[in-house]
């Protein structure tokens, strides 16, 4: 069976088509339509429509996207692509594609990817984590994605930071309208807002990170700050769900040496005597949404 993945991204929407074994046998992008949702329609079966008559087969297609849908009526809710908000996405991509297609939220797509063949392949459950421009989370278990009653399971980032300590100042206010959530602590830009608020210079997530490395004191602390508040947040996780594996995925996953001191931090806040909850690393990069969405056709 010839799966088609496609991630509908913020900025590029990707396509990569999977043989059984998980080999990619095509992969191709292009930019998404800024605020078009009849155009990102378009690009879309202009898309599969090339991919699938260079491989000379027709294929099953799942997409990942930003947000979820909602159970009263199937249109899009809480995404941060808002062209996609209160759009039946579902519906008009299958009348578009002619076919049957499986649409999950991103998240779950990275999340399943990695406890397929990725990071957490081994694991009964997985918790995936993305810190990038924001933060998200999806769950798997036994390899299938928990969904939720909601269509919200693994939703943490919109949970509020737990514990506060020197974050009891006034909280940030959040794209979805709350204020102190997980995402506006340890998203890209607020580590980036964290380092100015506590008095350093303005810079880069990647900036900071290389700067802690070199030894700067402001840098350093700064780290420090989000490696707490990662592992508190964490911490909840792993009480409420028990996951074998979280595995870390978007930009920030790329910073070392969280692996090492986040689960060191942990301890102190999870509810066991003993942990065995690994936190590692993707194993396929940014790969790992669109090959998800693949996988999408490997479930019930």
């Amino acid at each position: 069976m010839l799966r088609i993945g496609i991630d509908l991204g913020g900025s590029k929407i990707e396509l990569i088509a999977l043989d059984d074994a998980g080999r990619v046998s095509l992969r191709r992008r292009r930019p998404t339509p800024q605020g078009d949702y009849r155009g990102t329609l378009e690009a879309i079966g202009e898309l599969l429509a090339a991919a699938e008559s260079e491989l000379g087969e027709r294929g099953r297609v799942g997409i990942g996207m930003p947000g979820a849908e909602s159970t009263l009526d199937g249109r899009i809710k809480n995404a941060n692509s808002t062209c996609l908000i209160g759009e039946a996405l579902r519906e008009d991509l299958q009348l578009l594609l002619q076919r049957e297609i499986r649409l999950a939220n991103d998240a779950n797509c990275f999340a399943l990817s990695e406890a397929i063949d990725g990071a957490g392949r081994d694991a009964e459950v997985v918790f995936g984590v993305i810190l990038g421009t924001g933060v998200g989370g999806g769950i798997v278990v036994r390899q299938q994605v928990l969904n939720g009653a909601n269509r919200i399971a693994g939703e943490w980032g919109h949970n509020p930071l737990p514990l506060p300590g020197e974050e009891s100042l006034p909280p940030p206010r959040c794209y979805c309208g709350r204020f102190g959530c997980i995402e506006t602590w340890l998203s890209g830009p607020a580590l980036c807002a964290d380092h100015l608020r506590h008095g350093g210079e303005a810079m880069t997530a990647e900036m900071i990170c290389a700067g802690a490395h070199a030894g700067d004191p402001a840098c350093e602390a700064t780290l420090a700050r989000y490696e707490r508040r990662l592992a508190k947040s964490l911490a909840q996780v792993i009480n409420i769900l028990d996951p074998q594996v979280i595995v870390l995925g978007g930009g920030l996953s790329n910073v070392e040496r969280l692996y090492e001191k986040v689960p060191a931090l942990w301890a102190a806040h999870v509810f066991s005597d003993v942990i065995g909850t690994r936190l590692l690393r993707n194993v396929h990069g940014d790969s790992s949404g669109v090959r998800g969405a693949a996988w999408l056709w490997n479930e019930r």
